[in-house]
């Protein structure tokens, strides 16, 4: 049974939404200089929309909008190497955040522990095959920190937009 005209409308102004908002809030992160000595360390903005989607719009959607985000922001600000940074720990992340998630272990702030903690160790490990070289395992401990600490306030955030938003994506189908 298809979707009548308003839900269709709907579904596309929610998830246009979520993408435009991730898209912003990747834009905002690149204009961000982090002085630290470890390179690839970021806030995990973008991972604000990753945690309110799995709580509001479920796995699939949120899938979607986070694959969706990585190319735009890939092709608009990057490379195809940032791209394949972006999937490996966007993936890995997604599904650390999706399992824990279906747990129901953890709230939306050990959910986006999870995911910035597997955002690091994704990209990690595409490093090490680029470079052909261990020795970027030495940055593992310092992203790990970054990771939990990013985590923890992207997760508290998100938590606070999730149930503010609760309302407004209980209206989609």
């Amino acid at each position: 049974m298809g979707r009548s005209s308003r839900e269709r409308t709907e579904f596309i102004s929610k998830y246009g939404m979520l993408i435009a908002l991730a898209f912003i809030f990747s834009y905002i992160e690149s204009l961000i200089p982090i002085p630290l000595p470890v390179p690839g360390m970021k806030l995990g903005l973008a991972n604000l929309v990753t945690i309110v989607g799995l709580y509001t719009v479920g796995i699939p959607g949120t899938i979607t909008v986070s694959l969706i985000r990585i190319v735009l922001v890939g092709m608009t600000f990057g490379n195809m190497f940032s791209m394949w940074y972006g999937l490996a720990g966007g993936a890995l992340s997604l599904i650390l955040m999706i399992v824990c998630r279906a747990a129901k272990w953890f709230s939306p702030v050990g959910v986006s522990v999870a995911g910035g903690v597997g955002h690091n160790i994704g990209q990690i490990l595409i490093a090490a095959f680029v470079v052909e070289n261990k020795g970027v395992f030495y940055y593992l401990p310092a992203l790990m920190a970054g990771g939990v600490a990013a985590g923890a306030v992207i997760g508290l955030l998100g938590g606070m937009i999730i149930v503010r938003t609760e309302r407004f994506f209980r209206s989609q189908g």
